[in-house]
Parts: C-alpha cells; structure tokens; sequence
C-alpha cells in the first residue's frame, strides 16, 4: 500500500482504480449515452476547476503571504522550483477548466444562450464569462509575469520587481472574482439568479 502513497502518478491512478469499483460496485449504469457523456464532461470540468481555483487560492492564502517570511537563502526552494511547478499546474488546469466548460455547455445545448446571458442561463453565463476573463489573466497577465518575477525570462531588478507586483495583483483580481464566478456555477442549478 505505501508505494501506492509514494508515487503521486500512482496514487492518481489508484484514485481512478477506486473510482471504477465504486461506481461497479453501486451498479452505476455505465452504458454509452449522452447523459453519461455529459455527466463525466461535468465531472471532468469539476475537476479541472478544483484544481485551478485549489492553486489560485494556494498561490493567494499560502504562498504570497508567506514569502516574506522566509529566509532570503531558502526562497530559492520556492522561486526555482515550487512556484515553477505550481504555475504550470495552475495554467493548464485553467484552460482544461475552460475547455471542459464550453464542451459541457455545448452538449447541454446552452452554450450560445449562456454566453448571451439569456434566461434561464444568466448565472451559468456570467460564471462563464468571469472564467474566461480569469484564464485570460491567468495566460496572458500572470505567466508572463510570473516568468520575468521568477527569473525564467531575464530581465533588469526593476522590470522584474514590476513583473512580480502585477503578476500578485492580478492573481489577487482573480481571487476577488472567483468568489462570485464559484457562486454563479453553483446557482444555475439552484435556479439561476
């Protein structure tokens, strides 16, 4: 069982292995189907999300106020190799979140109607809109940023100072509108707003 622990990719698998049996062992009706399709689109999309918004949280409660409280000697831990890692994960889990989104709103048939913010789909179209708005960020603001802040691209002290605070700041934006983004996801289940 530990070696299981020891591998993140095994765990990972093992994670699917149980996933299998739980849903075998339920009697889940499995069978190929479009709600079946559209049901694992939606937990796929869940997932990615999870993830996305775990790092963006991890990078705003964790990380950001941390940094200034480690010694100057260890920070390279973070800046060279953990922050590196994290932004790779954050970045792509972004896009698969998007992505797995607009391919669920397509299948559900509300995709036109969401991004139009027609009723009944106003809340899902707004939470759908802030998300891209985020992912913009996330690729087009902070990675680029972050690249210069974290020494991947060379640039002057300066530039990189700049680079850093606008890279924190727009994380932070992100922040700010995944709480409303997370509310309307949630409320178009619940009846929209």
């Amino acid at each position: 069982m530990g070696a299981i622990f020891q591998s993140l990719g095994r765990s990972v698998l093992a994670g699917v292995v149980l996933l299998v049996v739980l849903v075998l062992v339920a009697g889940g009706n499995v069978s190929p189907s479009h709600a079946w399709a559209t049901f694992v689109m939606r937990w796929l999309h869940v997932l990615c999300g999870v993830m996305w918004v775990g790092l963006l949280w991890y990078f705003n409660f964790v990380q950001i106020p941390s940094m200034p409280k480690i010694p100057d000697e260890q920070k390279p831990a973070v800046s060279k190799v953990i922050a590196p890692t994290a932004l790779f994960w954050f970045r792509w889990s972004a896009l698969a979140t998007v992505v797995t989104g607009l391919l669920l709103a397509t299948m559900s048939g509300y995709l036109v109607g969401a991004l139009m913010l027609q009723k009944p789909f106003t809340a899902i179209g707004i939470g759908m809109w802030i998300a891209l708005v985020m992912a913009f960020n996330v690729w087009f603001i902070i990675w680029p940023n972050q690249k210069k802040a974290l020494g991947i691209v060379t640039v002057e002290a300066a530039e990189k100072a700049k680079a850093a605070r606008l890279a924190m700041l727009t994380s932070r934006f992100n922040t700010m509108l995944s709480i409303p983004m997370l509310f309307c996801m949630v409320a178009q289940q619940n009846g929209g707003l």
